[in-house]
C-alpha cells in the first residue's frame, strides 16, 4: 500500500500486521478451557445497600479460565452486542478485535454487532455488524472510531426497556460494555435489570480509562493507561529538555486525572519533573490553596538562588477538588446547581456569580471570592453528565502560574526572591487518548476482549473481564472475570446517594508514591530531567514491551 495515496500511514500499514499475544489458556483449544469458580464476593463498601439494589447479581463468585473440560455452552452460536462508552483510550480497537476473534474461535457462526455512538446507539438502535474485513484496518490502532463512543447515561426504566427491546429484536445473546467506572456501573445496572425481568441477555464489561482509577486486586490496571502516560511522559521529557536548552521558562503541565493522580505520578516517575503535585497527598495533609502556592513558589525561589530560573511542574487536573476549602466549595456548587437548574439559563456570568454568592456558606463564599474571575466563571460553566463541575475545563495550571507569580513578586519586595519567573501553561489530555497502543496495551486489550468472549459464552452476567499477572510474559497471564458489584460503594451524585464502582486513588503508603517521595527533593533542586522518548513498537523488550512504572512498583517483588 502506498501511504501517500491513503490516510493510512506507513507505520499504521506495517503495524496492522502485529499479532497480539494471549494468555496460554486462551491461545489453545476452546474445548479444553474450563470455567473455575472461586468464593462468593461482597461489595468493597456499603454492602447491605449494594445488595439491596443488586438482589439478582450481588455476591457472585470470581471466575477464572484454566485447563479442563469446557462447558457445553461454549459451542452454542451467540449474537453479541458491543458498545464503547465514555472517553477514548488507546487499545479499544484491540478489545474489539479480541472479542471478535474469541467469538469466532468458539463458533464460526457467532456474530458481533457494534452499536454506534456509545450507549445512545443502544437506545436509537443504530448498529453495524463487525466483520473481519471491517476490522482489518482497525487492528492495533488508536481511537474508538470503528463504531464511535458516547457518554449517554442509561438510568431510567424506560431506557432499560428500550435497550432490552432493541437487543431482543436483533436476537442478541449478550452485551459487552467497554468503559470506565461509570460505564461499567451502567453495565452492572443493566445486568441486574435484565436478570430481574428474566431477559435472556447477559452483560459483561471491560476496564477502560486512561486515568488509571479503575483498578483493584483483581484489575491490575485499566487499559489505555500505559499508552497515554507514555505519550505524556514523552512530551514532558521534551519540555524538560527545552528547559535545559532555553533556561528561562517554568512549564506548568496539567495532565488528565480528575478523581485520582495516577497519570501525574506515572509521568513524574518517567520524566523526573522538579515539582509534581499529588491530589491525594494534598487531601491527606489538608493543604490550603495558599500553602500549595507557597510550596511551589519556594521550589522556584530555591532554584532561582542557583541561577536556575526554569523548571517543570506536573499538576493533576482534579487538584482543586482535593484542596479542602475548594472541595467544600465545589460540593456546595454541585448541590446548589442541582437544586437550582435555572442558574444555567442566566444570560451572563455576572448574574450567575451574584446568585451563587448569595447561596454559598460563609466559608465557601470566601474561597470563591479569592479565586480569579476566570476560574469563577469556569466553576459555574455547564455541568458534566453527572451534574458536577467540569474540573477538566478549569485552567488550574494558569491559576497556579498567576498565584505563584504574585507570591514571588511579594517576596521580591521583601527581598526574599531575586530571580526571574516566566510561566508557560500546558494541558496534556486529548493528545494521549487515541494514540496507537503500546505493545503492552495492544496485548492487554486483545486479551481483555478475548476473555470477554469466553465470559459471554460461559453464560455469565454482571462481570468485568479480568487479565492478571501482567508483569509476567503474556502467555502466563491469568484470564477470568470479576463480579461488578464487588467493586461498588455509595457516592453522592446529583444530591443523592448512588451505587457506583469506587474509583481507586493513589495510595500514599503504596510503593509507587513512596518511590516518588524518596526522589522528589533531588528532582526539585537538580536538573534530573529524563527523556523517555516516543513509544517503541520494535526493538529490545525492555523498551518495546515495557509496562507502566506504577504497575512494576505495585506488583514487582
Amino acid at each position: 500500500m502506498n501511504p501517500m495515496k491513503s490516510n493510512i500511514s506507513a507505520l499504521q500499514a506495517v503495524r496492522t500486521a502485529y499479532k497480539p499475544k494471549l494468555p496460554k489458556v486462551l491461545a489453545g483449544n476452546p474445548s479444553k478451557v474450563a470455567v473455575k469458580k472461586g468464593k462468593a464476593t461482597r461489595a468493597i463498601a456499603d454492602g447491605q445497600e449494594i445488595q439491596r439494589i443488586f438482589q439478582q447479581t450481588y455476591g457472585q463468585q470470581e471466575v477464572s479460565f484454566g485447563q479442563g473440560k469446557a462447558p457445553a455452552s461454549f459451542k452454542k452460536p451467540i449474537n453479541v452486542a458491543l458498545v464503547l462508552s465514555g472517553g477514548q483510550a488507546p487499545g479499544g480497537h484491540n478489545v474489539v478485535a479480541g472479542l471478535f476473534d474469541g467469538l469466532r474461535k468458539l463458533n464460526k457462526k457467532n456474530r458481533l454487532i457494534g452499536y454506534l455512538g456509545g450507549p445512545s446507539g443502544l437506545l436509537e438502535n443504530k448498529k453495524i455488524e463487525i466483520t473481519d474485513k471491517l476490522l482489518m484496518k482497525y487492528r492495533n490502532t488508536g481511537g474508538f472510531d470503528i463504531i464511535g463512543s458516547g457518554r449517554t447515561k442509561l438510568e431510567t426504566h424506560e431506557q432499560f426497556e428500550m435497550v432490552r427491546k432493541n437487543l431482543m429484536e436483533e436476537g442478541i445473546t449478550a452485551l459487552v460494555v467497554v468503559g470506565g467506572d461509570d460505564s461499567n456501573t451502567n453495565a452492572a445496572v443493566l445486568a441486574e435489570h435484565f436478570k430481574h425481568h428474566n431477559t435472556p441477555i447477559r452483560v459483561i464489561g471491560c476496564p477502560k480509562t486512561i486515568d488509571g482509577d479503575l483498578k483493584n486486586e483483581q484489575i491490575e490496571v485499566s487499559f489505555g493507561f500505559d499508552t497515554a502516560t507514555k505519550v505524556y511522559a514523552e512530551l514532558a521529557g521534551n519540555v524538560g529538555r527545552d528547559c535545559l536548552s532555553a533556561k528561562k521558562y517554568w512549564h506548568f503541565i496539567k495532565v488528565m486525572g480528575r478523581s485520582a493522580s495516577h497519570i501525574a505520578l506515572e509521568v513524574a516517575l518517567k520524566a523526573h519533573p522538579n515539582i509534581c503535585l499529588i491530589s491525594e497527598e494534598v487531601a491527606a495533609n489538608q493543604s490550603t490553596l495558599d500553602q500549595i502556592i507557597e510550596q511551589v513558589a519556594q521550589v522556584v525561589a530555591d532554584r532561582a538562588a542557583k541561577k536556575m530560573n526554569y523548571g517543570v511542574a506536573i499538576i493533576p487536573e482534579g487538584l482543586l477538588e482535593f484542596i479542602p476549602e475548594i472541595k467544600l466549595l465545589i460540593s456546595e456548587l454541585n448541590d446548589l446547581m442541582a437544586h437550582h437548574p435555572d442558574v444555567d439559563k442566566m444570560e451572563t456570568a455576572e448574574e450567575k456569580i451574584s446568585f451563587v454568592k448569595q447561596k454559598l456558606s460563609a466559608e465557601s463564599k470566601n474561597a470563591f471570592q479569592t479565586l480569579p474571575h476566570s476560574i469563577q466563571v469556569q466553576l459555574l460553566a455547564d455541568r458534566d453528565p453527572h451534574g458536577n463541575v467540569q474540573v477538566s475545563k478549569i485552567e488550574t495550571e494558569k491559576l497556579l502560574i498567576e498565584a505563584v507569580d504574585q507570591k514571588l513578586k511579594h517576596w521580591k519586595r521583601e527581598g526574599k526572591f531575586h530571580g526571574k519567573f516566566s510561566g508557560q501553561g500546558h494541558f496534556f489530555g486529548y493528545e494521549g487518548r487515541c494514540a496507537d497502543p503500546s505493545n503492552f496495551d495492544a496485548d492487554y486489550c486483545y486479551s481483555l476482549g478475548f476473555t470477554a468472549s469466553y465470559l459471554v459464552a460461559a453464560g455469565l452476567t454482571g462481570y468485568l473481564s479480568s487479565v492478571r499477572d501482567l508483569l509476567k510474559p503474556a502467555a502466563q497471564w491469568k484470564a477470568g472475570g470479576v463480579p461488578l458489584t464487588m467493586m461498588m460503594n455509595l457516592e453522592r451524585r446529583h444530591g443523592k446517594d448512588k451505587a457506583v464502582i469506587r474509583k481507586a486513588l493513589v495510595e500514599l503508603k503504596g510503593k509507587p508514591f513512596k518511590a516518588f517521595a524518596a526522589l522528589r527533593k533531588k528532582w526539585a533542586g537538580e536538573d534530573d530531567f529524563t527523556s523517555p522518548g516516543p513509544i517503541q513498537f520494535w526493538g529490545p523488550s525492555e523498551v518495546a514491551d515495557s509496562v507502566p512504572e506504577t504497575l512494576r512498583l505495585e506488583r514487582g517483588k
